[in-house]
């Protein structure tokens, strides 16, 4: 008996939460197992109306899932907490009341996912020229609330906070001096920042991985691609362009060692770069580029040596990772979700929210398609075998919680 009980707590410690945008290694990947295909009435296991609007995603924490709505008529913005097994609204807490940000028609009020360390949840918002970055406890309790400094950009605010060891990152490039700030945890203390060249908006979530033999941070945005360590903010390489702005987060191919990028606007690019370089790695490290199925707000995805992307007009393509070689394209109607997948399989959600599940690999292979019947622009998350989907209105729990080990 306690051996059955030792293998069932094992199990259950391994299997993965959903603490971030992008997830558990920040790139739209789960090493769960058990997930669903296709939305049915067999797999749909709720569905919740959710307060206000706001395109963040949800994260996931054991019982328990979080996400940020704008309140419009109160002017405020609020943490929603949700029962996992049911999908019930415990609580709503709220953040920030102050008069709403001009934005863009396609961004809202409540667009920056927010982050968890199972104590805390990582907000941030826009106090009308001024970022406001704030922590609370499980119980929606405010913990500590910052100002790191100003945002200018008439497109409105997005900018996740991610975590790393001991510290909350938010990037706060604009149209002014911008910055990236990390902060302690458990006080909200500074503890580094990085001016930021070229004072020119994006909405970019940085990637940290292990490249090259090293931690690294990289982030596209400000007319550059930029790597740091993120223990200390300190520069490693920077690359010049290829464009003005970006929206889409890079993502990481172990199989060739590349990172891979998408952006943006005015001019359109994906290049694979050697992560590598000390310095200036402007005319030395790109190892492929192209013009063709450039995503300018969904984020991609590699999977297997593929590397996945599709457009904000909804045209799909697969890349050979190592190579730029296209294995296919497809039409799939506008997509500003981004990309994320589990067990070989890739989910693309469109603006329409038909959810595809696509094998990648040398041809087109939908393995299924259904629908949400609700407009959807926020990313979705994995956690268990179970795939959940902030529609314009609810949110969806898709699959059947299945405690396992993960794939490694």
């Amino acid at each position: 008996m306690r051996y059955v009980l030792f293998l069932l707590l094992a199990t259950s410690l391994q299997a993965e939460n959903w603490p971030q945008w992008r997830g558990p290694q920040m790139d739209g990947r789960s090493r769960d197992r058990g997930f669903p295909l296709e939305l049915t009435e067999k797999t749909l296991a709720w569905k919740t109306e959710l307060p206000g609007e706001g395109h963040a995603s949800p994260i996931v924490w054991g019982e328990r899932i979080y996400t940020v709505a704008s309140l419009p008529e109160e002017q405020t913005r609020v943490i929603l907490c949700l029962d996992r097994s049911s999908g019930k609204l415990l609580w709503q807490k709220p953040v920030l009341t102050t008069v709403l940000e001009g934005k863009h028609r396609l961004n809202s009020h409540a667009s920056s996912t927010p982050a968890t360390d199972g104590e805390r949840i990582f907000t941030a918002f826009l106090d009308q020229t001024e970022v406001v970055v704030s922590a609370h406890d499980f119980s929606g309790k405010q913990v500590w609330q910052v100002r790191p400094g100003p945002f200018a950009s008439k497109h409105g605010f997005c900018s996740s906070p991610i975590l790393f060891e001991d510290k909350v990152i938010v990037n706060c490039d604009h149209d002014g001096p911008g910055y990236m700030v990390a902060f302690s945890r458990t006080d909200g203390r500074e503890l580094w920042r990085i001016q930021r060249p070229n004072q020119t908006r994006s909405y970019c979530v940085p990637l940290i991985r292990e490249m090259a033999g090293r931690t690294q941070m990289v982030l596209t945005g400000s007319k550059c691609v930029t790597s740091y360590d993120p223990r200390d903010g300190r520069l490693l390489w920077m690359m010049d362009g290829p464009t003005e702005q970006f929206v889409a987060s890079p993502v990481y191919d172990e199989k060739s060692g590349l990172l891979l990028l998408s952006g943006g606007f005015p001019e359109h690019h994906i290049l694979a770069i050697r992560p590598d370089g000390f310095g200036d790695v402007t005319y030395t490290h790109i190892e492929w580029r192209t013009n063709k199925g450039v995503a300018y707000v969904p984020s991609p995805l590699c999977e297997d040596g593929w590397f996945l992307v599709v457009s904000d007009s909804g045209i799909g393509h697969c890349f050979e990772a190592k190579t730029g070689e296209i294995a296919w394209e497809e039409r799939m109607k506008e997509h500003h979700a981004s990309l994320v997948s589990a067990e070989g399989c890739v989910y693309f959600v469109n603006d329409f929210g038909t959810l595809r599940s696509i094998k990648p690999g040398k041809k087109y292979d939908l393995l299924a398609e259904s629908e949400l019947d609700e407009k959807v622009f926020s990313s979705p998350a994995l956690s268990e075998g179970q795939i959940f989907i902030r529609g314009s209105k609810h949110l969806f729990c898709v699959g059947k919680r299945t405690a396992q080990t993960v794939a490694r």
